[in-house]
């Protein structure tokens, strides 16, 4: 899950009351349906920083709740607000990420360096996404071969 650190950092994350940010604002329908499709309590996840000087891997959070809808489509004075969501059909879905550690930065050029995360969704050529799902093998090697390497 990507995150701008100046709109919420991994410190920011385990600064919050019982460590549990809202993750809303998601406007991509691929990462919306990711989010909602495949997202279950207690899924681990990678707290990315984006849009930064060094852009990486900066902690781990779990998922903290089930998808449910965004509150922030249906408030005209959010920058999330979509006025063709409505409350009986709501688009747009989220969910609660408990952060769990601050981790050692693993910038992006590291992560493109290591050959067995190649076909990762994160490091595919355009990819924007937000919210990209992350194989247990990716899972492990980034833990075990980048993280306390």
């Amino acid at each position: 899950m990507k995150s701008e650190p100046d709109e919420c950092s991994i410190d920011d994350a385990l600064a919050a009351p019982g460590r549990i940010t809202p993750w809303t604002g998601v406007r991509n329908y691929q990462a919306r349906n990711f989010m909602r499709d495949a997202m279950r309590p207690g899924d681990g996840v990678f707290f990315y920083h984006s849009s930064c000087p060094e852009p990486g891997i900066a902690g781990l959070a779990e998922v903290a709740s089930a998808p449910y809808p965004d509150p922030t489509q249906f408030d005209r004075r959010s920058p999330y607000y979509d006025p063709k969501s409505k409350p009986e059909a709501p688009r747009w879905s989220m969910v609660d990420v408990r952060a769990t550690r601050k981790l050692p930065l693993v910038p992006l050029l590291r992560l493109r360096r290591h050959k067995p995360l190649a076909g990762m969704w994160l490091l595919r050529p355009g990819a924007r996404l937000s919210i990209t799902p992350v194989t247990p093998a990716e899972w492990e090697c980034v833990l075990t071969k980048l993280v306390r390497a």
